[in-house]
């Protein structure tokens, strides 16, 4: 059985028993980062050989994978923090599992695309996920113009490098529109920033940028 295991975005208190129970149980565990995997396996007296699987090894890890799966091996999939899959490893091997008639669970947990729509105060009964924009302004635009006239909210994830072009390019393409920039959610010093995208470009520049940011902006209201 091959399961993708949802890990905390930052308090590790969000695990869920059900994970806990199969990191225990399975008998290896594919991490995107096995350093951070291994602050969180020791937290919780979890003792279990991990594999390195990540974006930069996939076409190599994969097949091994499929192979110790094929063998009768149950493998835990994790990332470095949220839901496997989401803007990080996971569909791949989920596709070779599928492939190979190999089961495939995922057990629920932390996403940070989540969290950001609900605390953003813009309409989240419909958005559309963007995951992470290219890193050049004019690719950027493009990116973000793909959907200029849809009316679903608009959810990306950008670094904190970057974080200011990209809202710079957002308003430049999609207008003054309503938005939200959420950081360091679930941790102590978790902030949303709400209001229009001009008035988040001047708090982002007013207040180093830090850790990775989901961005959610309203869909096209005409």
């Amino acid at each position: 059985m091959l399961y993708l295991v949802a890990t905390p975005i930052g308090n590790l208190g969000d695990i869920t028993l059900r994970a806990l129970d199969v990191l225990r149980s399975v008998d290896l565990i594919a991490s995107e980062d096995t350093r951070k995997t291994s602050i969180l396996l020791h937290h919780f007296d979890i003792h279990k050989p991990q594999k390195s699987y990540h974006a930069f090894n996939e076409k190599k890890v994969v097949p091994y994978l499929i192979q110790q799966l094929i063998e009768g091996q149950s493998i835990a999939v994790v990332t470095s923090a949220g839901t496997p899959a989401i803007s990080d490893p996971g569909y791949s091997l989920v596709r070779a599992a599928i492939d190979h008639e190999i089961p495939v669970t995922a057990l629920p947990g932390p996403a940070a695309v989540i969290m950001a729509v609900t605390l953003s105060g813009l309409p989240a009964h419909s958005f559309t996920y963007k995951g992470f924009p290219p890193r050049k302004s004019g690719a950027r635009q493009r990116f973000i113009g793909e959907d200029v006239d849809s009316p679903h909210t608009q959810v990306f994830y950008e670094s904190p490098h970057r974080i200011q072009a990209f809202l710079e390019d957002a308003l430049a393409v999609l207008g003054d529109r309503q938005a939200a920039v959420a950081n360091d959610l679930t941790k102590k010093f978790e902030t949303v920033l709400r209001g229009s995208l001009s008035e988040l470009i001047e708090a982002i520049i007013k207040d180093p940028p830090r850790g990775e940011y989901t961005v959610v902006i309203e869909g096209n209201r005409k």
